[in-house]
């Protein structure tokens, strides 16, 4: 039986046949055994292949010097290769000397940056773990791990709801009116999970704040900036150039890493910052390491070369992750849209489609999809603390599985949605 109807405008007859139907599928799909994971944004082998130069770079090589005649196998070059940095410095827009390199892990970098706030202050100021409660804000749906960090810290997290053009700018600025209020937690190109990319209005207003805390901070994670999924990408405003512009280029801190570009195990990871906000990372980075890997720094120059190198590389990546997007978007129209009991995004780019259930479902879904062996990510980790006012958001993930156990995959997500809706439905009617 095929509904082409919205389930709300059923019957409860012909919603209890949706449920059957839905169970009898449900119940196939849980007999198979299945162990399918859509749980994280990870690349697949196929696309880890891509990088298998990187590990051959230096294996012809007599000498390991790099363009200042630094041996890369010694101590020493706390902020990183000067190519590397100009490598980063070509994609992210920022002058070389405004970029500090560390090893595979952009989030240590922020968690860094967040505990310089916490324990030691920014700019002279007094350390956050000295002036009472301090706040965040928070984009959501937002990345999980981010919030993480904060909640960590024992720093209070403010959501922020998320547009089509990025955060709520209007709520961002009135927020910041309070000088409890440190900083803000981004990820402004094909933001995860939403694949929305900042508009220029939301980038200029984020350079024209005057946050009432003069120790405020931007984590401007630009982890997605050269991950386009399609001929016609989505370009975002160069934040840093913006807020130099505004005089407030000391307010935000951007991060990069070639981990899903290269290996996300062994790859290398920036922060872009001004000069002061560079002296300080310093004062902490030279007590903290006498420099990160400069070998791997080097075989990533040696494979990349430059810019266009990782450009191209990306190439690749999209050969592979195109498809697999194509699968996901797919069998949500097929099985969902006449029903209307789902609503997801179209990225551009970057790992995620955005799926929301019906209010008080995506809990629910998550579990049933777990019985019948397919994990995703928890409902609800994409809000500070896991709580999703609504029980509605849910992160698919389609990078990871191989095409045919994606297909699979997404078949059991959809009917556990029908499933899950109709019981809600059915809970409430009768």
């Amino acid at each position: 039986m095929v509904f082409s109807m919205k389930i709300t405008a059923m019957s409860v007859k012909e919603i209890k046949e949706l449920n059957r139907e839905a169970a009898r599928e449900y119940d196939g799909y849980k007999a198979q055994g299945l162990d399918l994971n859509m749980a994280r944004g990870k690349p697949c082998v196929e696309q880890l292949d891509l990088a298998l130069g990187v590990l051959e770079a230096l294996r012809a090589r007599s000498e390991f010097a790099n363009s200042n005649g630094d041996d890369c196998r010694n101590y020493g070059v706390w902020n990183g290769l000067p190519e590397m940095r100009q490598i980063f410095s070509e994609l992210l827009e920022i002058p070389q000397d405004g970029i500090i390199l560390g090893n595979n892990s952009s989030l240590q970098l922020m968690f860094d940056c967040i505990s310089q706030g916490f324990t030691h202050g920014w700019g002279g100021y007094v350390p956050w773990c000295r002036q009472g409660d301090v706040k965040f804000l928070c984009p959501v749906p937002g990345y999980d791990r981010h919030f993480a960090v904060t909640e960590y810290f024992d720093i209070k997290m403010i959501p922020v709801p998320m547009l089509r053009t990025g955060p709520d700018m209007d709520i961002v600025e009135e927020l910041v009116k309070d000088e409890s209020v440190k900083g803000c937690w981004c990820v402004p190109k094909y933001s995860n999970p939403t694949g929305v990319t900042y508009s220029d209005e939301t980038v200029r207003r984020f350079a024209r704040l005057r946050p009432a805390a003069k120790d405020f901070r931007i984590m401007w994670d630009n982890a997605y900036c050269v991950h386009d999924l399609t001929d016609e990408p989505d370009e975002l405003l160069n934040l840093y150039e913006e807020c130099r512009k505004e005089g407030t280029e000391d307010q935000v801190l951007v991060f990069a890493s070639t981990s899903k570009i290269s290996f996300p195990g062994a790859g290398v990871a920036a922060v872009a910052a001004s000069q002061r906000n560079i002296a300080d990372l310093k004062t902490r980075t030279t007590v903290q390491t006498i420099g990160s890997d400069k070998l791997n720094q080097l075989r990533h120059v040696l494979f990349l070369h430059d810019a266009e190198g990782v450009r191209s590389l990306m190439r690749g990546h999209r050969r592979i992750l195109q498809p697999k997007f194509r699968i996901v978007l797919k069998t949500l129209e097929q099985e969902l849209e006449g029903l209307a009991v789902a609503r997801w995004s179209h990225p551009k780019g970057g790992y995620f489609v955005n799926l929301d259930v019906m209010n008080g479902c995506a809990k629910r879904v998550v579990q049933l999809c777990k019985e019948a062996g397919v994990v995703l990510t928890d409902a609800g980790a994409t809000f500070p603390y896991g709580m999703d006012p609504n029980d509605s958001n849910i992160r698919i993930a389609p990078s990871f599985p191989p095409e045919s156990e994606l297909a699979e995959a997404m078949k059991v997500l959809c009917v556990s949605i029908k499933l899950a809706v109709s019981e809600k439905l059915l809970a409430e009617r009768e």
